[in-house]
């Protein structure tokens, strides 16, 4: 009988094969493990550099006195990537009320002075705030990214982009069906208007008209309560102005734009049934303040020894202005937003009459700037070096006092911060934002203050 045939052989070079396969793998795997490592390196080092070179640090001020939020927020729902899911989570989670019958409030602007004290007077009263700048360099655009970073930390989301893009606005009513607009996004500054025209006429009529034209096609269409400017009275002489008053002679292209804003908010109501309210802000001042305005360079210029200009009139007399604290301000706005009616269209086809009002917000005690100066020279502990000098042709008026008894009527608007008190806040933060404290009145107990004004 034949013998079984000998496989001791063939098993022991199918175990070698078979060692070999295993290693060969686990080197494969091994090597597949480096190369994968060094391309996901490779590619988060270039994320790196890619945002680095499009998102720049907010600032580079030594006192880091900013608050920066995280770049790769503002990469994944700034304006360079409207939509997505992401972003439409985020636009909707800034915007939902957190109070019964809140609003749903789109605020232009919200980077601004203005525009980021009403937004978190909105949000910390409960209601739903998204914003909407595009963050331009008329003044120094850090500020306007601290005042964004301080929303963020509120929850308050900031979309980065232009009034005059169509595309964007319709997708944000497309995301949120808002109850309220509130339009303060603006070309600001009197003086400006002589040197960039252009640019009050592309934000302060064009991009105004893009956002009715928006407005009035969306279902439900939003109420509309928008920033005009006391500057529309010109060169009236009746005082104290009254909304009754003739408002047909500006004095400046600023003003002439704002003017032509009211009479296009009127267009807009009388053919498409859009509640449109006008806020006429007179010379409105506090803590993130804008640095164009005088009791704001009149403060850094007088701490660095440097001269001011302080205007009189062409008559030798002092130029005198409503100076009006930020914080009765945005108790106007939300009393403004507050009573707004609801516009009457549907489809961009007007149903019926629509709300169309008017109001002065200002502080009814005109003050001249030499007694502003005055008082910055008490707080800041420093004689303020000043040229006086006549007041240039360039679009600014002498003297400005509003009546503000039909806002006091429909709203119950009543300013009650004083100059003195309003300035003396407004160093606070100036200080402490700035990193100067030390130069300042001991007594002024001056400290730091996160928040701009107690009710924004």
């Amino acid at each position: 009988m034949a013998s079984p045939p000998d496989t001791s052989k063939t098993i022991k070079l199918e175990r070698y094969n078979s060692y070999l396969r295993r290693v060969n793998s686990t080197k494969l795997l091994n090597a597949s493990s480096k190369l994968l490592f060094r391309a996901t390196l490779l590619i988060s080092l270039a994320l790196i550099f890619y945002f680095t070179l499009n998102y720049p640090p907010l600032s580079d001020n030594p006192n880091n006195h900013i608050q920066h939020h995280n770049f790769l927020s503002s990469a994944f729902y700034g304006h360079r990537t409207n939509g997505g899911a992401a972003w439409e989570k985020q636009v909707r989670h800034s915007s939902t009320p957190r109070r019964s019958n809140g609003m749903s409030v789109l605020v232009t602007g919200s980077a601004g002075f203005i525009g980021s004290h009403c937004s978190l007077a909105l949000k910390k009263r409960g209601d739903g705030v998204l914003g909407l700048d595009n963050f331009n360099d008329y003044y120094d655009p850090s500020l306007k990214r601290a005042r964004q970073a301080l929303l963020l930390k509120h929850q308050i989301f900031i979309v980065e982009g232009d009034l005059n893009d169509a595309s964007l606005l319709t997708k944000l009513f497309d995301v949120v069906p808002f109850t309220h607009v509130l339009h303060l996004a603006a070309q600001a500054g009197v003086r400006y208007a002589m040197k960039n025209p252009q640019s009050y006429v592309r934000s302060n009529v064009a991009g105004f008209i893009n956002l009715l034209e928006v407005a009035k096609s969306v279902d439900p269409q939003p109420a509309i309560v928008w920033a005009s400017s006391s500057s529309v009275y010109g060169l009236n002489t009746e005082n104290p102005f009254s909304e009754l008053h003739r408002t047909d002679q500006p004095a400046s292209l600023y003003a002439a734009t704002k003017k032509a804003g009211e009479a296009i908010a009127h267009t807009y109501n009388h053919i498409y049934g859009l509640s449109l309210t006008g806020l006429r802000f007179f010379t409105v001042y506090g803590p993130w303040g804008r640095p164009d305005m005088a009791y704001f360079f009149f403060t850094k210029d007088i701490l660095h020894g440097k001269t001011i200009d302080v205007y009189r009139t062409q008559d030798e007399k002092e130029v005198a202005r409503d100076f009006t604290y930020i914080d009765d301000v945005v108790k106007g706005c939300l009393g403004a937003l507050d009573t707004a009616e609801k516009s009457t269209g549907r489809g961009g086809k007007k149903r019926g009459p629509a709300q169309l009002r008017i109001y002065n917000l200002g502080n009814t005690s005109p003050l001249p700037v030499g007694k502003l100066v005055s008082i910055l020279e008490g707080l800041l502990n420093t004689k303020a070096k000043k040229h006086v000098i006549k007041m240039p042709r360039n679009g600014d008026v002498p003297f400005t006092h509003a009546n503000v008894s039909l806002a006091f009527t429909d709203f119950g608007y009543k300013p009650t911060t004083d100059l003195a008190t309003g300035l003396r806040k407004f160093v606070k933060w100036y200080v402490s934002y700035y990193g100067i404290q030390s130069r300042v009145n001991k007594e002024n107990n001056i400290i730091s203050n996160e928040h701009p004004g107690e009710s924004a």
